[in-house]
Order: C-alpha cells, then sequence, then structure tokens
C-alpha cells in the first residue's frame, strides 16, 4: 500500500466515521461511501470528532454514493442490517484486487463478501470502540481504546501489515490476527451474551452482570462452547472478568438500537450463535432463550 494511501469507508457511522476522520487526519486520502443527504454534509462539512482519546477536530473527507475509483482499501463499516444494501456502492470491478475489510458484528458475513469479491482480498477485522454517530457527520467517541484485530487467511501477510501500518499510524491499536476464525468468534464471545443479556432486560451491562449473573455465566459457558467447536480457543473465565472490568453503564449497541427503534442485529449475533450451535450439537438453552425472547417482543 502506498502512503500515503487512499482508502474508502463504506459507511461513515459511529465506527466508519471515526475511522475515516482519523485516517484523514493522518494524511490519508478518503473516501466516504453513503446515501446522498449524508454524502452532501460530509462533503460540505467534513467529520466532526468528539473525542477523549483524540481530542475534538475536524477532518476533511472526500464522499459520494459509490466508489467509481480505484482505492488502496475498503472499510465496510455498516450494520450487518444494512450489508447487502450498502454493498452494491462498491462495485467489484472498480474496487479490483484492493483489500475489503469487514468490521461486523457476527461471524457469517465473511463468506457473503467472499462470494462477491477476491476471496483472497476479504480481509475480516475486529473493532473494540463505543463510538457514535449523532449527527450525519459528528461521532461521540467514548471508550480509551480503539482496538482492531486484522485478519483474512487467505489475504497476502503483506498487505493485511500494509493496512496494519496505515490504521496505526492514524492512531488505533492494531493487532494482526493468525487466525480468522479464532478472531471473530473472540469478539462473538464476548459481544453475544453482552448483547443478548443487556438488550434482552433493558438494563446497562453493571445491573446485568450483577442481577443476572447465573444467565451471564451460562451464557458466556454457552457461547465458549460454540466457539471451541467452530475451532476457536475460548477462556470463559477471561470473558467474565472482561465483563466485570468494563464501566457499568455500558450498554450494547444492539440495546441502544433497541431503544432508538432501529433493526437490531439479532439474527447476525444471537442467529448466528444458535446456528453454530446447531451445526455441531452443541446445547445452547440460555442463548436460545433470550433469542426467542427477544423475537417475540417484535425484534
Amino acid at each position: 500500500m502506498t502512503h500515503p494511501s487512499s482508502v474508502a469507508v463504506l459507511g461513515p457511522g459511529g465506527t466508519g466515521g471515526l475511522l475515516a476522520a482519523l485516517l484523514s487526519r493522518s494524511g490519508h486520502h478518503v473516501i466516504c461511501l453513503a446515501q446522498e443527504a449524508t454524502a452532501g454534509v460530509l462533503r460540505r462539512t467534513g467529520i466532526t470528532v468528539r473525542s477523549p482519546q483524540f481530542g475534538d477536530f475536524t477532518a476533511a473527507v472526500d464522499a459520494d454514493t459509490a466508489l467509481r475509483v480505484p482505492v488502496d482499501a475498503c472499510l465496510v463499516t455498516v450494520k450487518h442490517t444494512a450489508l447487502d444494501a450498502a454493498l452494491t456502492r462498491v462495485p467489484p470491478a472498480v474496487l479490483g484486487d484492493a483489500p475489503i475489510v469487514p468490521l461486523l458484528n457476527g461471524v457469517e458475513h465473511p463468506a457473503a463478501l467472499r462470494a462477491r469479491y477476491r476471496p483472497d482480498r476479504v480481509a475480516p477485522a475486529v473493532i473494540r470502540v463505543e463510538s457514535t454517530r449523532v449527527a450525519p457527520g459528528v461521532i461521540e467517541h467514548g471508550s480509551p481504546f480503539t482496538e482492531i484485530d486484522l485478519a483474512g487467511n487467505d489475504v497476502p501477510r503483506d498487505r493485511l501489515e500494509a493496512l496494519a501500518a496505515v490504521l496505526r499510524q492514524a492512531g488505533t491499536t492494531v493487532r494482526v490476527a493468525g487466525d480468522e476464525t479464532a478472531a471473530l468468534w473472540a469478539k462473538m464471545a464476548f459481544l453475544a451474551p453482552f448483547a443478548l443479556l443487556t438488550t434482552r432486560y433493558g438494563v446497562p451491562l453493571g445491573t446485568a452482570r450483577t442481577r443476572h449473573r447465573a444467565e451471564l455465566e451460562a451464557l458466556v459457558a454457552e457461547t465458549a462452547a460454540v466457539g471451541r467447536a467452530c475451532g476457536a480457543p475460548a477462556d470463559p473465565d477471561q470473558a467474565l472478568a472482561r465483563y466485570d472490568a468494563f464501566p457499568p453503564a455500558a450498554r450494547s449497541s444492539m440495546q441502544r438500537d433497541a431503544e432508538a427503534g432501529r433493526p437490531l442485529e439479532l439474527d447476525a449475533i444471537g442467529g448466528a450463535l444458535l446456528r453454530a450451535a446447531e451445526r455441531h450439537g452443541v446445547p445452547v438453552p440460555v442463548a436460545r432463550r433470550l433469542v426467542r425472547e427477544l423475537r417475540a417482543a417484535g425484534y
């Protein structure tokens, strides 16, 4: 990847908008891909970030409704519920051999991307960050960290390392993971219990981990068992320790979506967990009940 590089960001919301602004501020050419109304705002005003980690700043970006020029990489930062529609903005012929990097929740999306783009250029990544789009082009970043695990079992290692260097230079903490399955399930092992429990009961993590402790422990054990069956090492005790160390007011993105009346990533997280459990014959009674109750509630 040349330096400075050109990076497309599909979906400049909480996560994508933060990364787009950081990349632009560090000297890279950024093209945000979004609906025309959002693209127009970004072209006029750029992206403003309010962040305890990175400070408050505004960065200029290009914006369009579709990718029309070659780039060095494309970050996919839409919600799973919007993925199919959003990918029409990234024609495979224009993307060419550039890596496409989905930073999505869940574990099933890499297969969908590989069916559409060069399989050896799909580089699944996971990101740990709390960042919210409060208006088009306005991002509030709340977590004191922005950590990315970049993977892609079939992507040439030098391409991953080059992209990691660009993201590090922008200010994020990046690790090139050796195994894609392990990286995706490590995120899932933390996210699924967090999302299902906080959304089902409408409480922040601090309340969930005390009032619903038995269910949290069962969910962590179930998710770890499914991850191990899929070939990903999992440590339930370590996961529980992470929950206990998290700020008590933390809410999952699924819970925030539920409170705002937005579509939930219930199928991408809970549904994917149940499907993987079914494939491997792993019993997950607590996860199954919570998914069933959330669906019965209209989610």
